[in-house]
């Protein structure tokens, strides 16, 4: 697989990634930085869409129901060199199915899941499922 996609920028203004259909604003400009997210979140975001498509993708294959999936993530950035050093994830399904087994969903999110094991490679990262059943 192949993947396209295309950002821009404008000298002193922010930027914006153009996926698909899709565009995303993002900071680069110190005016921004408590409204756009930053290359950084970004980063996570793609991290976080990537473990809320594998509980998709894993819903039919594990054949489980779902209502919905919430994530959270946290992260830690060391300054010499600048980069993201650990990972935290919590992940949170909304399921009353009791074939739903939390343990090997996460063992298939972190054995197939594409942006995760990319990230991997460049850092730790460690997280719990937790699920919470349907009102």
């Amino acid at each position: 697989m192949n993947y396209h996609i295309k950002a821009s920028s404008i000298s002193n203004q922010d930027a914006v990634v153009r996926i698909k259909q899709s565009h995303i604003d993002f900071g680069t400009t110190s005016k921004t930085a408590e409204t756009l997210p930053n290359p950084a979140e970004l980063f996570l975001g793609a991290f976080a869409s990537c473990i809320l498509k594998n509980v998709e993708r894993f819903s039919g294959m594990m054949k489980f129901t779902y209502s919905k999936a919430i994530i959270e993530v946290n992260a830690t950035r060391l300054e010499h060199p600048p980069r993201m050093e650990h990972i935290v994830y919590n992940l949170t399904v909304y399921s009353n199915d009791k074939k739903l087994n939390s343990d090997l969903l996460k063992k298939n999110i972190e054995k197939f899941g594409t942006i995760y094991n990319t990230v991997k490679l460049s850092c730790s990262i460690s997280g719990t499922i937790s699920t919470i059943e349907n009102v």
